[in-house]
């Protein structure tokens, strides 16, 4: 006979998102269970560069949700006892032509209304901050709250802090089923390869797989998959002193095609590697090695860093962003299924809204009102045949 065993709250995914949501509802005072077929950070957390960013996001929920996130990642760098090497490194969006530069300039003044932190940079001043950038450059915006943790790391951590505070953590467990009361009353358990996980309250933080997670509660959530590659040099002095990325990449993060789109996003790291990329592509789980791509990123790189030209790239590596066709997450409960939330679809970002992500869990599912309106993030919105997209009980 399986194991049943009785919790509150049943976390799906044990990458950041899973791991933040599992703080928090363990702070909360809530028993909770994690449950992923993998390890700790196996999907795309650990896959992912450690982004904590404002400066790539338009004004808006998604904005919003990254200065809660931001600020949280701020006091968890304090609280858990051990290190997530966060860095405060700030952010440098730079711009090859005028035309571009007057795109990103409007974008930073929106920005700033909605209480981001930007300076323009002249062309004459971009070396002072970043010396080994091209000379050709048009000009730039700095973003000093741009920041960066290690996610690995930050997932390990956050989960570690969630067992300390009673959290069950079951790796190489997959979800088979979320069942429910008779007739559709809603979430009673999941069952896993190894037991039965008897809860009120499942959350879907499953990642790139967060739509097939969802339909074993009946419910559809269109997530797909969305590819891109890092490229990691041979250790360096330190060379780079932000996160530096062309004025391109915002579109690209922004954009719904599943072309390929390429835009150099560079930055050093404290143990000398420079990490380069940005790729992005909707081909499945395709994980075959692209040499065009890698090649192609090599060279916007060098292009931007000339002293990058004749540094050897040791690896390369991709990972999977889950990616939701109106660019937000899927944050809160599905008003289709009783007891079922979802805290996915974050794409490139969910490293830096995973501290939000799991705070606005914890509190509705406690009761409380939450830090920030959940209406634009609500995982029923793709449906047609919905209505709303909370049940009362929720709402409150």
């Amino acid at each position: 006979m399986p194991i049943r065993q009785p919790v509150d709250v049943v976390v799906v995914g044990a990458g950041v998102v899973g791991a933040a949501c599992a703080y928090y509802a363990s702070r909360s005072g809530l028993s909770v269970a994690v449950v992923d077929r993998g390890p700790v950070a196996g999907g795309t957390t650990g896959a992912g560069e450690g982004n904590l960013l404002v400066s790539d996001k338009a004004p808006g929920p998604e904005l919003d949700l990254a200065l809660l996130s931001l600020s949280l990642w701020r006091e968890l760098a304090e609280e858990l006892p051990e290190d997530i090497e966060f860095d405060p490194k700030g952010g440098l969006v730079v711009a090859a032509g005028d035309a571009s530069l007057g795109a990103l300039s409007a974008s930073a003044e929106e920005q700033r209304a909605s209480g981001v932190e930007a300076y323009h940079v002249t062309p004459d001043r971009l070396r002072d901050v970043e010396p080994h950038l091209a000379p050709s450059l048009a000009g730039g915006i700095l973003y000093p709250q741009d920041c960066q943790v290690q996610p690995a790391l930050a997932a390990a951590r956050l989960l570690h802090a969630a067992r300390r505070a009673g959290a069950l953590f079951l790796p190489g467990e997959e979800v088979l089923e979320i069942y429910g009361e008779p007739g559709g009353g809603g979430v009673r358990g999941v069952r896993t390869s190894r037991r039965e996980l008897a809860a009120a309250v499942v959350v879907n933080a499953a990642g790139t797989w967060g739509g097939r997670v969802a339909a074993l509660a009946g419910v559809q959530l269109p997530v797909q998959p969305r590819r891109g590659f890092v490229l990691v040099t041979e250790p360096l002095p330190p060379l780079i002193r932000h996160k530096v990325y062309a004025a391109e990449y915002m579109a690209d993060v922004a954009s719904g095609s599943a072309a390929l789109q390429t835009s150099p996003v560079v930055e050093g790291t404290p143990a000398g590697p420079v990490l380069i990329g940005a790729s992005r592509e909707r081909v499945g789980f395709e994980r075959t090695l692209s040499v065009p791509v890698v090649a192609r990123l090599a060279a916007q790189a060098s292009a931007l860093f000339p002293v990058l030209a004749d540094v050897r790239v040791l690896r390369t590596y991709h990972g999977f962003r889950p990616y939701l066709p109106d660019h937000l997450p899927a944050i809160g409960p599905d008003g289709r299924m009783p007891g079922l939330f979802h805290a996915c679809g974050h794409e490139g970002a969910g490293i830096g809204l995973a501290p939000a992500t799991g705070s606005l869990i914890a509190s509705v599912i406690s009761g409380e009102k939450p830090a920030l309106d959940l209406a634009p993030f609500a995982p029923d919105r793709f449906d047609p045949l919905v209505p709303c997209h909370m049940t009362e009980e929720w709402a409150s």
